[in-house]
C-alpha cells in the first residue's frame, strides 16, 4: 500500500510535569533522519546534564517504518516503550521525543513510570499539535502576465498548493496537487484552454 499523507508535529515544542517531586520535561522536534533524532537526545543530555535519565523514542517515514526506544537506565519497559506508544497511537511520523527526568526521591513503581512518561508525550504533543503532510504531484504552469494573478487567486481558493511563483517573461506557477486531472480540467476552465499544466515530479508538504 503506497502512502500518500501522515501526520507530523506542527511545530516543536515541550511541556513539563511534576509527580511525586520528579520533573518530567518532554521534548518533542521533527527529525528527517535517525541521525538526526539521536542528535536531538545529545543535544538534551548536554543541556540537561544535571538529570539522571533522557529517556527517548522516534518514528520516522511517511509509513512510521523506522522506531526505536531507550530506557535509558529507567527499568526495562517503563519510559521508551509507553512514550513510542503514545507518539504511535497519535499516528505521528518524523518526530523525536526526549523526555528527561529529574528524580525527586520518591520511587514510582513500574507502573507509575509507564504513566509519567506516556503523559509527558501526551502533555507535549498536546501543546504542539500535529498537522498532515501529504505527497503531492508538482504541475508546472504558465501563463501571460494579465492572467497570473486572477489565476493564483483561484487555485488557490479551491485547494491546490501553490509552491512557488516565478516571474520572468511569463509567470510560471508551480503547483502541487493530488488530482492530476481535477488541475487540468480547472486550469481550462481559469485560461479558456490557452494553458495546460505539465508535470515536473512530486514532492511532500505540509497542509494547514
Amino acid at each position: 500500500m503506497v502512502v500518500t499523507s501522515y501526520l507530523t508535529l506542527a511545530r516543536d515544542g515541550e511541556a513539563e510535569l511534576e509527580i511525586k517531586r520528579s520533573r518530567f520535561l518532554c521534548v518533542l522536534r521533527r527529525v528527517e533522519s535517525e541521525a538526526d533524532a539521536r542528535a536531538v537526545v545529545e543535544e538534551q543530555r548536554r543541556v540537561h546534564w544535571d538529570a539522571r535519565h533522557h529517556c527517548s523514542a522516534f518514528v520516522l517515514g511517511p509509513d512510521g517504518a523506522l522506531q526505536r526506544s531507550s530506557d535509558d537506565g529507567e527499568p526495562s519497559g517503563t519510559a521508551g516503550a509507553p512514550m513510542l506508544q503514545v507518539l504511535r497511537g497519535r499516528e505521528v511520523s518524523d518526530a523525536v521525543a526526549v523526555v528527561t527526568r529529574w528524580f525527586g526521591g520518591v520511587l514510582l513503581g513500574a507502573g507509575g513510570l509507564v504513566r509519567a512518561y506516556g503523559d509527558a508525550v501526551g502533555a507535549a504533543l498536546d501543546e504542539v499539535g500535529t498537522r498532515e503532510r501529504r505527497l503531492l504531484g508538482e504541475w508546472l504552469l504558465e501563463l501571460d502576465h494579465a492572467d497570473a494573478g486572477r489565476v493564483e487567486s483561484e487555485l488557490r481558493a479551491r485547494g491546490v498548493e501553490v509552491l512557488d511563483v516565478e516571474y520572468a517573461a511569463h509567470v510560471r506557477l508551480l503547483l502541487g496537487t493530488g488530482d492530476a486531472a481535477g488541475l487540468a480540467r480547472t486550469v481550462a476552465e481559469l485560461t479558456a484552454g490557452r494553458a495546460e499544466p505539465v508535470s515536473v515530479g512530486e514532492r511532500w508538504v505540509d497542509l494547514g
